[in-house]
């Protein structure tokens, strides 16, 4: 009777942050030995009862003692704490000194009285909006992720159905305490973990926990050393797939397997992205030559007799015009657009900083199940007449004239419990959804298209008993009635199935099972297993009418009918197939520089026939399983000296519980090639930490729950989006729609685009700072009248070059994107000396002798030649000076004004039109213009919007007046044309010397 009580809520108690000694420890992996023990000890041990449970007194005390069975939830982090870091760390800060400074000086120059100040105020205003906006933004992207463990906590079953005083009730499964003794049945989830105590028929899908897509049969009488591995125990979390059993709960909450897990998973931290890791290192590289370069000036100003507060402006001045104030938007920008671009190519990334990651990617640790492989069991030989037909391709090959083949497809159709889904049949089979086993829906499949209406012809030769297949006989029988009589039908394990044939038939004849055809059957069942398909074996009877004539009770409970003396009649052999465009996607990342190793739950031999067919293992690949299935041995028997000779290595769980971390890594130098099967949760993140000690960026894969632990604590996760759970989706950065290990390609094809975009962005942004420094450098030491407002400076850096700097992130890839090796971060960095060369000391150079080309041209065209303005800045800003031209005609300081905006607007304009050639030679950083092409749009566009700010920021009047601009005449700005052919000229040139002469100089000092 069910007593289902919901009065009580329970609340999920808050972890504490572990030490680093605890966490250790955590990764571990899940020790007991309760699956080892006596009944008779269990029960003392545990102070229960194997039939009547617990008194419910006690399991009162000992709820009240324990707590309730839940996962404790790990510390959250502040949302506002996010958002502050989105608002003030980083680049942020940055900026936000900038506005600091900007809010000085204004404070300074209104103190006296200076008409400029209000340009400060204008330029903090901007900034600080741009901090704002791009923060929010930010912080928008990243909100969506949630603490891992909300999704650990779905994984809780609501009910357990309990033996408490030797009567069953339902309970809350927060009530199940240590001890407690839990009814099973098909369709429930379990509770807690359990060391079975009653086994009938019960079967439960591990795929969560150890990878495994079949359901896995549990024995009360069976155990194995690795808990996880025995088939007595059953884990929290896991579903009843079919049968009934009891257990007792030896593991509850966090100390269950799934709690272990979920505290591994939780209690990981990542550390900064490798872009993050850029960024910071760009901010303290700017930070520090700002900062240098505006201590030099003011101890210059110093020197030269400027006071404090004049040299102090000059200070502020040159750190404001060193700091790229849209890099922040641009960098969100690119990453949020590419993010968009891969979500159309089935990868949603759920942290904009790790697109980069997976572009740098050196290891990537993938899954077998669903991500190689399609998840989807599929015959792929059928065996008779001593020969395998491969089903695959088509089944045109098939000879079905003969007895073999007509009495192998005639068990496979009635010896089995798998049905199509009603409804479907208008579907293509191999699309139609089924009912059973993954083994016997891949044979209905195979059936239906080789014999056709599969249910027809069950109908016609009706099941009259039936023994379902189980762990320890491993086969399935069933019993038809026929026109004739009854036939018996039998398939299973071909070790099982073999030794109860006494016959074969074999070319439209049967003979004895004599001791060399078994031997070769049994050849050919290795042969077929050292390719990684699972292989069964049938068998038929056909029953005499004395005494099985039709009034015949047959009973498969006492099994009236005989299972010795049976006809062999051929193997089925299946396989969850490589998705067919995986080989080339791993030869595509093996082209890249990209390591690519599979970890798995499943058997090795499986494991390393997969990785073969997609060519994680080479052709010419060697391993210590191949010598071992060359001599027929085990492959303990293989010596240290065979193995020494082996170019790759397939390494099991067992393997690596012997290992230390420095011989794993070992292996990990030695070998290139490598299969890690039958791992563990805890093996899994100890192989990603192994890889990353060894300096790998490492991405890992996994659908499981099992998988959470590595996916947290690889550079980048991928989890997957159909088939995985929401834990592995919570607890990666990245997610593939289609489950396609080919999409992990095109992500990493992205990750390096946005990296060499960005770096093309910012070579962009920062060329432009050396004519907006220079102006300053000019005021101090040739005491030239002022060159270019403040405002200005803001108009260009988040004004003109803002859309072409985000344009760049649509520009498509290099040819040699995926042919070169993964980007080393300690060498090849977002910002290095190499692009600091070229922005700084070459195409800075030339922007700035064009935009001074205009200045002195406005100059010279109002009577002031530049031997004049040598030394005029005094008396120019001067509000009751009267300065003279070169032709001697007076200027009052309201006419200067009125010049001096003119010249601003020639300044301004020249840096604009060579930011446009400065673009467009951005665009490639070694091929030429001519083979890259102008075909992002995006970016044509860009050149027009830049025009068309600038054009509206000088000539718009109002909006021109506030910039402290003055419309100019065409003339003014034509000098800037040839200084722009000049730009692209020179990095035509430079560009070709790269390609010409790899590894020379130019490419050395200028490739950035």
């Amino acid at each position: 009777m069910s007593h289902l009580k919901r009065g009580n809520s329970y609340q999920s108690r808050s972890k504490v942050k572990l030490t680093e000694k605890e966490l250790e420890e955590k990764k571990n992996e899940y020790s007991i030995d309760d699956h080892l023990i006596s009944f008779l000890e269990l029960e003392r041990r545990y102070n229960t009862n194997l039939k009547k449970g617990l008194h419910p007194h006690e399991a009162q005390n000992r709820l009240a003692r324990d707590g309730p069975n839940l996962l404790a939830a790990p510390p959250v982090k502040s949302k506002w704490l996010i958002l502050a870091n989105f608002l003030f760390c980083g680049f942020a800060a940055l900026l936000w000194v900038a506005v600091i400074m900007a809010v000085v000086m204004f404070g300074i120059m209104y103190s006296q009285g200076k008409e400029e100040a209000t340009e400060q105020l204008y330029f903090a205003t901007v900034v600080a909006i741009v901090i704002l906006v791009t923060g929010f933004f930010g912080f928008y992207q990243e909100s969506a992720n949630v603490a891992i463990i909300e999704s650990f906590q779905k994984l809780t079953p609501k009910s357990a159905t309990v033996i408490r005083g030797g009567a069953a009730s339902e309970i809350p499964s927060e009530e199940v305490v240590l001890g407690d003794v839990i009814e099973l049945k098909a369709g429930q989830w379990i509770p807690a973990d359990l060391r079975l105590i009653q086994c009938q028929g019960l079967k439960v899908d591990h795929s969560a926990i150890t990878g495994e897509s079949s359901p896995q049969a549990r024995a009360a009488d069976r155990s194995d050393p690795i808990p996880i591995e025995s088939p007595n125990m059953a884990f929290f979390s896991t579903c009843v797939i079919e049968g009934t059993g009891r257990g007792i709960v030896v593991r509850r909450g966090d100390d269950s397997l799934i709690g272990a897990i979920a505290n591994l998973a939780t209690s990981l931290e990542k550390g900064d992205t490798p872009i993050r890791k850029e960024i910071n290192y760009f901010i303290k590289f700017i930070t520090v030559l700002a900062v240098a370069i505006g201590l030099l000036f003011f101890i210059v100003c110093m020197a030269y007799g400027y006071d404090f507060f004049t040299s102090f402006f000059y200070f502020i001045a040159l750190i404001i015009a060193n700091v790229p104030e849209g890099l922040p938007v641009t960098l969100t920008a690119c990453m949020t657009l590419t993010s968009k671009r891969m979500a159309s190519k089935n990868c949603m990334v759920k942290k904009l900083e790790a697109i980069e990651t997976l572009g740098c990617t050196s290891v990537i640790c993938s899954d077998k199940t669903g991500t190689l492989t399609q998840n989807k069991m599929t015959v792929v030989h059928l065996f008779y007449d001593n020969e395998a037909y491969y089903v695959m391709a088509g089944l045109e090959s098939l000879d079905s004239q003969s007895q073999a083949f007509a009495a192998l497809t005639q068990i496979a159709i009635l010896c089995s419990r798998a049905t199509f889904v009603p409804g479907q049949e208008n579907l293509p089979v191999d699309q139609r959804a089924t009912l059973g086993d993954a083994s016997e829906s891949a044979v209905l499949k195979c059936m239906e298209m080789i014999a056709g209406n599969v249910e027809a012809k069950r109908r016609e030769t009706p099941k009259v008993c039936e023994i379902p297949f189980n762990s320890t006989n491993k086969y399935q029988v069933s019993i038809h009635k026929t026109r004739t009589g009854f036939v018996l039908l039998m398939k299973g394990a071909p070790e099982r199935i073999l030794d109860r044939c006494t016959t074969i038939v074999r070319f439209n004849e049967t003979e004895p099972f004599t001791k060399d055809l078994k031997k070769g059957i049994s050849k050919a069942i290795n042969h077929l297993g050292n390719k990684g398909e699972r292989v069964l074996a049938f068998a038929d009877l056909n029953l005499p009418t004395d005494p099985y004539d039709r009034n015949y009770k047959f009973d498969a409970d006492k099994q009236n009918f005989p299972l010795n003396g049976l006809r062999f009649v051929g193997l089925i052999s299946m396989m969850d197939p490589p998705r067919a465009s995986v080989p080339d996607a791993v030869n595509k990342c093996k082209t890249a520089g990209i390591k690519v190793i599979m970890v798995t739950g499943d058997h090795p031999l499986t494991a390393a026939a997969i990785a073969k067919q997609v060519g994680i293992l080479s052709p010419g690949s060697v391993t210590a399983y191949d010598i071992a299935l060359n001599r027929d041995i085990a492959v303990n028997m293989v010596s240290e000296k065979e193995k020494s000779m082996c170019n790759a290595a397939v390494i099991t769980g067992n393997d690596l519980r012997e290992m230390s971390s420095s011989e794993l890594q070992n292996n990990m130098l030695n070998y290139q090639e490598i299969v890690f099967a039958r791992t563990s949760p805890q093996q899994k993140l100890k192989i990603v930490e192994a890889f990353q000690k060894l300096g790998h960026i490492v991405a890992s894969t996994g659908d499981g729950v099992n998988d959470s632990p590595a996916l947290k604590k690889a550079d980048i996760g991928i989890a997957m989006g159909i088939a995985g759970t929401e834990v592995s989706k919570d607890a990666a950065d990245m997610i593939l729609l289609d489950d396609n290990f080919s999409s992990i390609v095109t992500g990493v094809e992205e990750g390096r685009l946005i990296f060499d975009n960005l770096k093309k962005s910012i070579a962009y942004l920062l060329t432009s700072n050396v004519p907006e420094i220079v102006p300053f450098i000019a005021m101090v030491f040739i005491n030239f009248p002022p060159v270019v407002g403040i405002l200005a400076i803001m108009v260009i850096d988040v004004g003109t070059d803002l859309w072409p700097a985000i344009s760049l992130a649509y520009e498509k890839a290099e040819a040699d994107i995926m042919t070169r090796r993964p980007r080393d971060p300690f060498y090849d960095k977002l910002v290095n000396h190499r692009l600091i060369l070229l922005t700084y000391a070459q195409i800075g150079v030339i922007q700035t002798c064009a935009a001074f080309a205009a200045y002195f041209l406005c100059m010279m065209e109002h009577g002031f030649h530049w031997d004049k303005l040598v030394g005029l800045r005094e008396a120019w800003i001067d509000n009751d000076a009267i300065v003279t031209d070169s032709y001697d005609q007076e200027w009052t300081y309201e006419e200067r004004k009125v010049l001096m905006h003119k010249c601003y607007s020639a300044y301004f304009l020249s840096i604009v039109i060579t930011q446009v050639a400065d673009l467009i030679i951005c665009k490639t950083r070694r091929l030429s213009l001519f083979q890259q092409g102008m075909t992002n749009w995006v970016l044509n566009m860009g050149i027009f919007v830049e025009l068309s700010i600038a054009a509206i920021a000088v000539y718009c009047p109002g909006i021109n007046m506030f910039l402290q601009f003055h419309p100019v005449g065409v003339d003014v700005i034509l000098p800037t044309i040839p200084f722009a052919f000049i730009i692209f000229g020179y990095d035509e040139l430079r560009r070709f010397m790269i390609r010409k002469y790899p590894e020379g100089v130019i490419d050395v000092e200028t490739y950035y």
